[in-house]
């Protein structure tokens, strides 16, 4: 693995056995594109990661200390990814919060890798995830460490020509796929799904409900997403995502995600030749 890394804005490779992030998952994350030297959705990205530390009683990171150190690990990479990590440090064991607080802040750049133009210009493969998410509002929205659920639902599959899996509640209402959000389209209506119980609240999603007023947010059910005439996923790092093959029914690209990825293109949010459709 190749990474640029930070650790409390020094140059390291390690974190204590004792830090409540390794120890408990106890922390946030965010996952950034760097394209051309800057973080196009980077106040969305601040903005969830001000209310994660919120949620989780953590003290927040300076947002320009952090902006700094994003621009020091990503030097010299015309794109990469980047991946903020905020644990709650050091704390004696057990769950009780620790008196004072140290978070570990973690900084590290990844070269980014594109995928191929096809995955755009005519879209991907995605199956459904049998393994379900718990209904947790306190967790909800937020990007939290404890991805447990996800590992496993991505261990569902091995197949390399299916890029994704879609997951649902435990109440069988679909939120997500394993590393992105999901759009659909029914009847000439935008829809998203409901992420109150569970599930990321992304910040590409956030800017898709900013580029239409008209967004359903509500719960969907799996038999609804089937009778779509469109679907998309997206996340910061991949962008717009056709999906072309849902199990057994096959989609067409249509002109709602090519206006999408348009939009993600003339705002600078994709950069590589892949990323063409």
């Amino acid at each position: 693995m190749n990474a640029r890394m930070l650790i409390n804005g020094a140059a390291q490779e390690t974190i204590s056995p004792l830090d409540r992030g390794f120890a408990y998952g106890d922390g946030l994350f965010e996952t950034l594109r760097m394209v051309h030297g800057r973080a196009p959705l980077w106040q969305r990205h601040m903005q969830r990661l001000a209310e994660g530390c919120m949620r989780l009683h953590l003290p927040p990171p300076d947002a320009d200390m952090l902006a700094q150190e994003v621009e020091k690990v990503s030097a010299d990479l015309e794109c990469a990814v980047v991946r903020i990590t905020l644990t709650r440090g050091i704390g004696a064991r057990g769950y009780a919060l620790p008196m004072e607080m140290m978070p570990t802040r973690v900084v590290a750049a990844f070269p980014f890798v594109p995928l191929p133009t096809d995955s755009y210009r005519h879209g991907i493969r995605v199956r459904w995830c049998t393994t379900h998410l718990a209904l947790q509002p306190l967790l909800a929205r937020i990007k939290h460490l404890n991805r447990l659920e996800q590992i496993l639902a991505r261990a569902e599959w091995n197949d390399a020509g299916i890029f994704e899996g879609i997951m649902c509640d435990s109440d069988g209402r679909v939120i997500c796929a394993t590393a992105a959000n999901i759009f659909c389209v029914r009847e000439g209506r935008l829809i998203t799904p409901d992420l109150s119980q569970c599930g990321i609240a992304g910040v590409a999603r956030a800017a898709v409900l900013d580029h239409f007023d008209d967004v359903e947010i509500r719960d969907l059910l799996p038999e609804e997403l089937m009778q779509a005439n469109e679907i998309f996923l997206c996340n910061s790092v991949r962008g717009i995502l056709p999906v072309n093959c849902l199990a057994d029914k096959s989609y067409v690209v249509r002109p709602l995600t090519r206006e999408l990825q348009t939009h993600w293109r003339s705002n600078g949010w994709m950069a590589q030749d892949g990323e063409q459709f």
